[in-house]
């Protein structure tokens, strides 16, 4: 098969990815909009490149002409937790999806049954329909969801198994099971300070939420309070905001809308 024609087969892939990443990127974004937490941290996605798909082929013993057919990663996102407990609300989000606008073909779970490598992670095989200009095509994509420890491993795993194809060396095997056993214990220990860490990120926040209102309503105030009444504001924030107060700051935020509702009444009555 020609690469030029590999480059035609490719595109509803690549379209495919594209539209995957940005239907579960927006599912972290409405997340942060509603300032909830988000089981996903962040998404990737890939095509695999025409010599993986070959080589692949070759090893699954695969004739090219029927890789579009019996190949169901050619295309795939990747969506990261930070905890393993996000792994599963993720599940089911895609699961809620099913029969909307994807179709789960099979689930496969590295993470209560971890391979033998150390590998973890949890697999959605999916089938996924693109409207492209040649028309509507279903395109299979894996989704592979994992904690940031786990993605870690496996890209230090990726890039050993292509350095060293089938010989990797016994030692350098052993020593990736045993760091997969230590991104094991440090997944494991970010569960049980799980509520510390959700309550912090949740405080800072709320806190970047309230000094951009305050900074909002100090700019809209600008052309309004004369210079000596802007001064004692500003100063007035910067103490706030050095002593690091969520409560003083939303209170002070509260008198400065108090302010610019002031400010706006008066305009209107003249």
């Amino acid at each position: 098969m020609e690469i030029n024609n590999w480059k035609e087969i490719l595109v509803p892939y690549e379209q495919a990815v594209d539209e995957l990443k940005i239907k579960f990127k927006s599912i972290g974004y409405q997340y942060g909009k509603m300032d909830k937490y988000s089981p996903i941290e962040f998404v990737t996605g890939r095509v695999k490149k025409i010599s993986s798909i070959i080589e692949k082929a070759n090893k699954k013993g695969i004739p090219l002409e029927n890789v579009q057919n019996e190949m169901d990663d050619i295309a795939g996102i990747r969506i990261m937790c930070q905890f393993v407990e996000d792994i599963d609300k993720v599940v089911k989000l895609v699961r809620s999806r099913d029969g909307i606008d994807m179709c789960i073909i099979e689930e496969k779970d590295y993470i209560n049954n971890t391979k033998a490598s150390g590998y973890r992670s949890y697999h959605i095989l999916i089938k996924y329909p693109v409207i492209t200009a040649m028309g509507k095509k279903e395109i299979s994509a894996e989704i592979q969801i994992r904690t940031l420890a786990m993605n870690f491993w496996a890209t230090i795993e990726h890039s050993l198994k292509y350095k060293y194809k089938k010989n990797m060396p016994m030692d350098v095997q052993e020593r990736l099971v045993k760091a997969a056993e230590a991104a094991y214990l440090l997944d494991k220990e970010m569960s049980e300070i799980h509520g510390e860490i959700i309550t912090a990120q949740e405080l800072f926040r709320t806190k970047s939420n309230i000094v951009a209102d305050i900074l909002n309503n100090i700019q809209n105030l600008y052309y309004k309070a004369d210079v000596e009444e802007m001064g004692a504001i500003q100063q007035k924030f910067m103490d706030l905001w050095q002593e690091g107060d969520v409560a003083n700051l939303q209170q002070f935020n509260q008198q400065l809308d108090i302010m610019a509702e002031l400010y706006r009444v008066q305009s209107v009555s003249k």
